[in-house]
């Protein structure tokens, strides 16, 4: 008979009593194995949870001490010890001894006496198989270690251990988006090393995904310092749009943790706006047979990246469906109407301060500032932005302010919640604000909340606070 001759690498360890059966395994497998022989139930138990365990167990059912069917029970019952195949090599032949064998989790039964030739050809392949199935294991692991870096749990789910979860397609559900943006941080990127970015980048995002992940929602792609969140995919639940909310409240408050580590290292400070949507979108699986994603397509999403363009640094503004389908009470601290692009009819935000429950999540209550009147007013360049973008820059003037709003002058009109770029004298450093506010129609004078500022403009605007 031709064989393969195996590595010496794979041990066997025979669990026996019986001289003959022990010689007659050792001379069959020995020259192509290494062969540890143990009398002892007990011992072959430490040997198996050793830091180098065996590669196969060739086990009897009378052995000294555990017999063979309690040590192959306690083999699979640990998780250190439960992939290593064990064969019972028996000269008891009773069908009951042999089905007991495989309730406690052999994988083969073989009587004895056998044929030397047919001993070694079953032992051969069920190490083979072993083998095999270790690398399906750490196949497997590794999948689910790189998606889930990228992806929630219940997604890495879908794709590796679902048989058609790679299929291409989706289905039409019923979705809680949520979409969450830094202030300011383009501005801060390109004034910080790559290095710093990414950190701050990295420490941000760990801290999010951790409360994502608390409240079952789903990463869908993280986008720079953006970062949209599915509930409802692929699992849906009954209180999406409510886990939705706390979540965001949730990121609210852990972002005192992100700055305190911003502090410690000597970064800036950083604010952080949630927009929230629900309603109907596709999901599933899009792209071709080469690359794919999971994705979710739809104007639930489009409306909820509006929603948040609208936040500034600190708030949540959720829409009217997401609302009325949380069934815990909001403390709505705002309400606003906008006409987002691509909506033909008036939109209603709440502006969210907490949940209640049993265990409320609340933000703090915002402190009102006086604005304080300076005796000259100070003439600014004013863009207006278009995403990321600026356009339309106009003159204006700083009438009154505070530590976190402006009051303005403008010399063209801007709607509620748009977002601008102030470009202050002798100083290349922008300022970005949004306007919550129209005081006046003619002259046009509006109040504007700061929405990030670098350090230099807050030097500034300290100054002036000083000496209005």
């Amino acid at each position: 008979m031709s064989v393969v001759k195996e590595s010496h690498a794979l041990t066997i360890l025979l669990v026996a009593n019986d001289l003959e059966n022990i010689d007659f395994l050792r001379t069959t497998l020995a020259s192509l194995y290494t062969l540890n022989v143990v009398t002892h139930g007990d011992r072959a138990l430490r040997i198996c949870g050793a830091i180098d365990p065996p590669s196969l167990v060739l086990l009897d059912v009378m052995v000294e001490g555990v017999d063979g069917y309690e040590i192959c029970r306690t083999l699979k019952s640990d998780p250190c010890t439960k992939n290593i195949p064990v064969i019972f090599v028996t000269s008891k032949g009773n069908i009951y001894d042999e089905l007991l064998g495989f309730q406690v989790g052999a994988v083969d039964f073989i009587h004895m006496p056998i044929n030397a030739a047919v001993m070694l050809a079953r032992v051969q392949a069920h190490m083979k198989l072993s083998k095999t199935l270790c690398k399906l294991a750490s196949a497997h692991h590794f999948m689910r270690e790189t998606f889930g870096r990228y992806l929630s749990d219940e997604v890495v789910t879908a794709l590796v251990d679902t048989p058609d979860g790679l299929r291409l397609g989706g289905d039409k559900r019923e979705l809680t988006i949520v979409i969450s943006d830094l202030r300011g941080f383009t501005s801060i990127s390109e004034r910080l090393s790559a290095e710093i970015v990414v950190d701050m980048l990295n420490i941000y995002l760990d801290e999010m995904t951790s409360v994502i992940q608390k409240h079952l929602g789903t990463i869908n792609e993280f986008i720079g310092d953006a970062i949209l969140v599915v509930f409802g995919a692929p699992v849906g639940r009954q209180d999406d749009a409510m886990r939705a909310v706390c979540c965001a409240v949730e990121m609210q408050l852990m972002m005192e943790k992100v700055n305190s580590r911003y502090q410690e290292k000597g970064y800036p400070q950083v604010k952080m706006g949630i927009g929230i949507n629900t309603g109907s979108a596709i999901v599933g699986n899009i792209g071709s047979a080469k690359r794919s994603k999971y994705a979710v397509v739809g104007m639930v999403v489009n409306l909820a990246s509006r929603i948040e363009s609208y936040t500034i640094g600190g708030q949540i503004l959720i829409s009217e469906r997401t609302r009325i389908c949380c069934k815990l009470p909001l403390r709505i601290d705002d309400e606003i109407k906008v006409m987002p692009k691509g909506v033909h009819t008036d939109v209603t935000l709440y502006e969210i301060g907490g949940v209640y429950g049993e265990q409320p999540l609340m933000l703090a209550e915002k402190i009102s500032e006086p604005l304080v009147e300076l005796i000259t007013p100070i003439d600014v360049q004013i863009s207006l932005l278009e995403g990321k973008f600026s356009r339309d820059t106009f003159p204006g003037t700083i009438l009154r302010l505070n530590h976190l709003e402006f009051e303005l002058a403008l010399e063209q009109d801007c709607a509620t919640l748009s977002s601008l770029k102030i470009l202050l004298p002798g100083c290349s450093a922008g300022c970005y604000v949004k306007v919550v506010r129209t005081v006046s129609v003619e002259p046009i004078i509006v109040q504007a909340s700061i929405t990030y500022m670098s350090e230099v403009v807050k030097s500034m605007l300290h100054k002036w606070l000083l000496n209005p």
